[in-house]
């Protein structure tokens, strides 16, 4: 009776690629994985502090008073938070979210109609393109370009606009790429903004971990920004190593009138999901305070396995690790001799070691590999060998 039935069309076609079969292959075949493509801080070995989690057990957890756009303590206690790391912001502009993918939906929903396009970089995280999908909109790429470091290219972006497109998504700094958007980028990505009346939505959620401390990052720049309106991203999940809490924010800035009419409908928004819960809200401010600690381990573990990996590469000149400012990802360019695909399916296979190809993040030729640096080190350095000698031979 059921033949027939019609699925939405937001959901792709769900079927397992040749890396996703090979590595289920493996696993039932007793073969262990070495997986460098891990993004899950709570299962990498780290310390976390004894007692941390003890202030979701406020008692006045207990009670729920719906606040739309979060507590306000809540609220308070993030922008004290970014007050500690020079980003000044009035909590009355914060709004909190369950993700940042939770973040993204609720401005997709703000800013676009079905079918309206959003901007997104390239290379770039590929969730952008399920998280456009699922709100019935579309996204179209401007592209990112390596000359020694990794830049914005302008050109492609103003390319990119048409009607119908609403807004730019900016990812600072870039995943899997770790570079942050220059100064003259901004002004030029800005001007773009203000003369089509787009949005500039900036994700910063790997903004702390910065490979090298004497990097200057542009973290924040576009809270206090009064020419187009702005929403700039943040959260739990990678600002204090707590990914299972579903916390995240939004900070709004812009002309006032923008900014109070944004404001005033994304409070609808939220007071039609109240997606974020109240145990975590009242914790927030302890829970950002109290992992400091593990944040700077978390740091310090990447800044050891990337300086580990540029060693290693000295050792195989065929292959290149490309310039990083910041974040948990590496890419490593290695010979084109046989394909992305090909490459990872032969480390899973013949060396246990699980990284993801370039094509997953949408590089536009090959070829490349894009492995974390969230592994405990012996680990990382194991597969690391591994994936050299084999991209090399």
């Amino acid at each position: 009776m059921w033949d027939g039935f019609m699925f939405s069309d937001r959901i792709p076609a769900l079927r397992s690629n040749s890396i996703s079969k090979a590595l289920q292959r493996h696993r039932e075949a007793g073969g262990s994985i070495n997986d460098l493509t891990v993004s899950n801080t709570s299962c990498v070995g780290l310390d976390y502090p004894d007692g941390l989690l003890d202030p979701l057990a406020d008692p006045a957890g207990l009670r729920y008073h719906p606040s739309p756009l979060g507590k306000f303590s809540a609220r308070e206690a993030v922008a004290e938070y970014l007050a500690d790391r020079d980003v000044s912001v009035s909590p009355d502009r914060v709004v909190l979210t369950a993700s940042t993918s939770d973040a993204y939906t609720l401005l997709f929903k703000l800013l676009c109609n079905p079918a309206d396009l959003v901007l997104t970089p390239q290379p770039g995280y590929p969730l952008f393109e399920h998280l456009t999908r699922l709100d019935g909109l579309l996204s179209r790429r401007y592209l990112l370009e390596y000359h020694g470091r990794w830049s914005l290219n302008v050109d492609s972006l103003r390319c990119a606009v048409e009607p119908g497109v609403r807004a730019v998504v900016l990812v600072n700094p870039n995943n899997p790429t770790g570079s942050f958007v220059q100064s003259d980028e901004w002004d030029m990505v800005r001007d773009v903004a203000a003369q089509e009346k787009l949005a500039l939505i900036s994700d910063e959620v790997f903004d702390t971990y910065l490979i090298e401390e004497t990097v200057a990052g542009s973290a924040g720049r576009l809270v206090a920004e009064t020419e187009v309106l702005t929403f700039t991203l943040g959260g739990l999940s990678k600002s204090a190593g707590l990914p299972q809490l579903k916390l995240g924010w939004i900070l709004v800035g812009g002309p006032e009138d923008l900014v109070r009419e944004a404001l005033i409908r994304l409070e609808f928004i939220c007071d039609s999901y109240l997606s974020v819960a109240t145990p975590v809200q009242l914790a927030v401010g302890a829970l950002l305070e109290n992992t400091r600690p593990l944040v700077d381990g978390i740091r310090s573990r990447i800044q050891v396995n990337f300086a580990a990996l540029r060693e290693l590469t000295q050792r195989f000149p065929a292959c290149q690790v490309l310039h990083l400012e910041a974040g948990w990802y590496a890419v490593i360019q290695v010979p084109s001799i046989r394909s992305e695909e090909a490459l990872v399916i032969e480390l899973i296979e013949q060396d246990g070691v699980l990284v993801h190809p370039g094509y997953f993040f949408e590089f536009p030729r090959g070829a490349f590999l894009i492995v974390s640096l969230l592994p405990e080190p012996e680990r990382f350095t194991k597969g690391v060998t591994r994936i050299l000698k084999r991209a090399s031979g």
